[in-house]
């Protein structure tokens, strides 16, 4: 038996998130390295799976199946495609910068206050949902995926409700009466969808006798499953359904601004680069898998909804006051960009999408974490409450720079290019919703230049006069991403070879094929 490769990725954390708990409560440094060292152990595990993986191989690879519930047809799934691939390496590298940007975020609080932060719960949680989402890429059983999908919420209820953010402006009683609005509603949202996805899965067990995707897949395709086109269209709706409040797609979005705000920085990007991210990888693998016909059927009205989404979620960026909360509506934009690639059914639209999932999680982590650096510093998310400190903070105004140019897909950056595809293959099908998209690019332009300018331009304020720029921690959290970011942007080919193979089988399964290019003839 060859070395179960997808287990010990995913399993590595979740034991590294019991042996961090375990650490004495006194060793709190020790907790931290531990957890530190974990990340990059199942980091170096993810890049042998990158290794292994072979573009031009078999659709699934890297395999483990083994019989789990033998009455109700549950297995023991596991296998990764290329787009499989591109996530669990974009998790596996963002980990690490998230227990590193944190490393105080759970300290103690100070003398007298009546919340005491478990260091070690704060960075077991963190392994606990990484294993969960990577275990949720690797699934390829149908209620093997649901029970991470739903798992995940638990220990991010704790990340939001027990380590908020500590820049409150109304003192520490009302912290804690936010946190816990923005963590039951994060639940209670996510909770709906994974009820409404329950009764999907167990619909679909009843039509398919299986939960296995490739012996549905198999079932399809020598024509002993037939779906009927309603009961399809239920089954899609109860999965979309659940992916598009974890996406977050607009109307069913109105969690995300609460919970990124009340996190600590390295929360919010956990749950925007990380934990989202299961969403529209899950519209990808199950619903133009797994319902094709229905698939297609849904098109228009969530291409309007994405729609919706981009110029939604920028326009209330630009009118925002707190620096997190404009960070939370770009990524609701920028989640409509990735959804409205998916669903153009054009290779260029989801080869597009899906890497902007990983660029996407790259700029969000770089920049809002070195919001959180700001926001430290000036104990303060409002953004009127800075200003000039560019002249004070150089090396940090220039990082929050290009974490920020990267938000607005400059070219030479690494969302530039999936932008550009997701906007390419939806304008060769569907041209009105392709111009309407861009708009989301000329408001995310707005936005991010007005934050900058409000924020590290100007008169330098007495508040942020004595700011201390980026320490050596900060620098090798940032430094990293914003690397990644060019590189990206300069060559993406390394991404775009994985990813493109998965994309034509997901253009197989939905059959569709890209329009060809009208070319008027030459008089």
């Amino acid at each position: 038996m060859s070395f179960p490769l997808l287990t010990a990725t995913a399993a590595l954390p979740a034991v590294g998130a019991v042996a961090t708990a375990a650490v004495p409560a006194a060793r709190r440094t020790a907790a931290k390295w531990l957890a530190l060292l974990v990340s990059l152990g199942t980091l170096a595990l993810a890049i042998t799976v990158l290794v292994r993986f072979d573009p031009g191989g078999a659709r699934y690879q890297l395999t483990e199946s083994h019989s789990w519930i033998r009455d109700f047809g549950v297995r023991y799934e596991l296998g990764v495609d290329g787009i499989g691939v591109a996530l669990i390496a974009l998790t596996a590298v963002l980990i690490p910068f998230i227990v590193l940007a944190g490393w105080h975020d759970a300290d103690p609080l100070e003398t007298g206050s009546r919340r005491w932060r478990p260091t070690q719960g704060f960075f077991a949680l963190i392994l606990a949902v990484e294993a969960m989402v990577l275990i949720s890429f690797e699934a390829t059983d149908v209620f093997l995926f649901y029970i991470f999908f739903e798992a995940m919420l638990i220990p991010m209820y704790f990340l939001i409700g027990g380590f908020g953010d500590r820049a409150h402006a109304q003192g520490e009683e009302a912290a804690a009466t936010q946190r816990s609005y923005a963590a039951v509603k994060f639940l209670l949202y996510n909770l709906v969808g994974g009820l409404i996805m329950l009764a999907a899965v167990i619909g679909l067990y009843v039509v398919a006798g299986n939960f296995s995707l490739q012996q549905i897949a198999e079932a399809r395709a020598n024509g002993s499953l037939h779906m009927a086109t309603s009961s399809e269209r239920w089954l899609f709706l109860g999965f979309f359904f659940a992916f598009a409040v974890k996406a977050p797609l607009w109307p069913l979005h109105t969690w995300l601004p609460n919970a990124m705000q009340e996190s600590t920085a390295p929360v919010a990007v956990l749950i925007t680069a990380v934990v989202d991210k299961v969403g529209t990888f899950a519209m990808l693998r199950f619903c133009l898998g797994l319902f094709p016909a229905a698939s297609r059927w849904a098109t228009p009205v969530i291409l309007v909804l994405a729609l919706i989404s981009i110029v939604y979620g920028a326009l209330l960026a630009v009118g925002q006051r707190d620096i997190k909360r404009l960070v939370a509506y770009a990524s609701i934009s920028h989640f409509g960009f990735i959804i409205l690639g998916i669903f153009a059914m054009t290779s260029q639209g989801q080869s597009g999408a899906t890497l902007y999932m990983v660029n996407h999680g790259i700029s969000t982590a770089a920049l809002m974490l070195v919001a959180g650096f700001l926001i430290s510093r000036r104990g303060s998310r409002l953004i009127a409450d800075y200003g000039g400190v560019q002249k004070v903070a150089p090396v940090l105004a220039g990082t929050f720079l290009i974490g920020g140019l990267a938000t607005l897909s400059l070219p030479g950056l690494a969302p530039f290019v999936s932008e550009f595809l997701v906007l390419v293959g939806t304008f060769a099908r569907y041209p009105v919703i392709g111009i309407i998209a861009t708009l989301g690019i000329v408001l995310a332009a707005l936005y991010t230049l007005v934050l900058y300018q409000r924020t590290m331009t100007g008169p330098v304020k007495p508040e942020v006069a004595k700011m201390p720029d980026l320490r050596v921690r900060e620098v090798l959290v940032v430094a990293p991403l914003i690397v990644l970011l060019i590189f990206l942007g300069v060559y993406p080919k390394p991404v775009t070879n994985i990813v493109n193979p998965a994309v034509k089988h997901t253009m197989s399964d939905v059959q569709k094929k890209d329009p060809k290019p009208e070319v008027e003839a030459a008089k």
